[in-house]
């Protein structure tokens, strides 16, 4: 039932959609509560906000903070990392000092950041690069440990330069670790945001959300967590798409 036909998924994939939609709709018209709309009324309001650019101004504030945070800590820690991983000195030396870090939220730090950066773009931003930064730290390090040392002896007994055998050896077999910890936190760099604009910030998909609450407006409620849905779901295709990529010939 499930299988492809031209590249494509057959009607039946759509069934259990299609079924759930249709009896929101039909639940919601019995039922007839305010907190409870029909989903008609949910993209008739998703068309509303969209039309008139709010949907889009906040969309943008938002996706620019989870870019910015996401790949400054992405960046951050692959290359910290790649460095614990390869150097058992700097592994002994910093793993106890982000151990201890580490399980603190990212949200943890809020409080903190408030007073230190105020109200300001850098406080979303950093607390994504925060959340980002531990995970794709610890999966670089699992993935570069993970990596057989037979492999890198017949390197090296081939000729190639630490250099080389970090770019064509290492990497390349820590990638599916690395990838990992990217798709985790793709989602998590949204949920971090959402909370953070919640909280603190006036503008972005988390601050329309709440706005949203404080007039009992439950259609513009799911609106926001569609999007918000639908944003973490198309990063982590994205990774998923590089990952192959990047990965496939061999994996």
């Amino acid at each position: 039932m499930f299988s492809k036909k031209d590249g494509r998924l057959t009607w039946a994939y759509w069934i259990p959609t299609f079924l759930f939609l249709s009896g929101w709709e039909v639940g919601a018209r019995l039922i007839a509560s305010p907190l409870f709309p029909p989903f008609s009324k949910v993209i008739a309001e998703f068309v509303y906000l969209a039309g008139e650019g709010i949907l889009l101004k906040h969309l943008t504030l938002s996706l620019l903070r989870v870019v910015g945070g996401f790949v400054l800590g992405s960046l951050t820690g692959v290359v910290m990392g790649i460095i614990l991983g390869c150097s058992n000195l700097a592994y002994k030396s910093l793993a106890p000092l982000f151990s201890i870090l580490y399980p603190i939220p990212a949200l943890g730090w809020l409080p903190l950041l408030m007073l230190w950066l105020g109200l300001s773009e850098a406080l979303p931003v950093t607390l994504i690069f925060i959340c980002s930064f531990f995970p794709l730290l610890y999966n670089t390090i699992a993935g570069i440990r993970s990596v057989n040392p037979k492999y890198i002896q017949t390197a090296r007994v081939l000729g190639a330069s630490p250099w080389l055998i970090l770019h064509h050896v290492i990497i390349p077999l820590a990638l599916p670790y690395i990838f990992t910890g990217l798709r985790l936190e793709a989602g998590m760099a949204w949920r971090t945001v959402v909370a953070a604009e919640m909280i603190a910030i006036p503008t972005g998909i988390g601050a329309l959300l709440i706005n949203a609450e404080s007039l009992i407006r439950v259609d513009i409620i799911f609106v926001c967590l569609f999007i918000l849905s639908l944003m973490s779901f198309g990063g982590e295709r994205i990774f998923l798409w590089l990952e192959h990529k990047l990965t496939g010939a061999w994996k």
